[in-house]
């Protein structure tokens, strides 16, 4: 059951994800919780608490997305990959939209306060292990930098879809002609090494 503060901090996430950083007011957070004035300032007295907590509760809700994929995941090719991550970034693009349009708005945010990437790298970390596991478990002999590519572009292809909404959405087969070229190409590169 989620606290006061929660509640707070969700709906300045929602905030912050439907109408950008300088919506982020006390104010506006008091009213997107439908909580009376200064309820918000109560918990954050400044603007930067307020912001500090956010990519706190960000993070735990963004994880908390994660272990449930990560929960029911264990692929053997790279079209089970695809599926899941493809589940993913629809769910990225529509029921936590909010949540994703918040995540890159707290990237432009660190760009401007270093204190908050810490934060992120954390998160980012965890998610990284979880990937090179399932690139490992698909085939890939060089998940540290497939993790890389594959994440990057499930990234653009979340942002490309928040920005210019596709109601056919379904990236699977693009994911899994990337990690089958990934996979198959490294596998190819291994091989004329060793025949060398």
């Amino acid at each position: 059951m989620a606290s006061r503060r929660d509640d707070l901090l969700d709906a300045a996430i929602d905030l912050l994800g439907e109408q950008g950083v300088r919506a982020l007011t006390h104010r506006a957070v008091d009213a997107a919780a439908g909580l009376s004035a200064g309820s918000t300032s109560n918990y954050f007295r400044t603007r930067e608490a307020l912001f500090d907590a956010i990519v706190e509760r960000f993070a735990a809700r963004e994880r908390a997305n994660w272990e449930e994929l990560a929960a029911h995941l264990e692929p053997r090719t790279t079209t089970d990959l695809a599926r899941a991550l493809a589940v993913f970034a629809r769910d990225s693009a529509g029921r936590d939209r909010a949540l994703t349009l918040s995540r890159y708005a707290i990237l432009v945010e660190a760009s401007r306060r270093p204190e908050l990437r810490a934060q992120l790298g954390a998160t980012g970390a965890r998610v990284n292990t979880w990937f090179v596991t399932w690139l490992r478990l698909v085939g890939s002999t060089d998940p540290d930098h497939h993790v890389h590519v594959v994440g990057n572009y499930l990234t653009g292809l979340v942002l490309h879809q928040l920005a210019i909404p596709d109601p056919d959405f379904d990236p699977t087969a693009h994911l899994d002609a990337l990690l089958t070229s990934l996979v198959q190409t490294q596998r190819e590169r291994e091989s004329r090494d060793s025949g060398s």
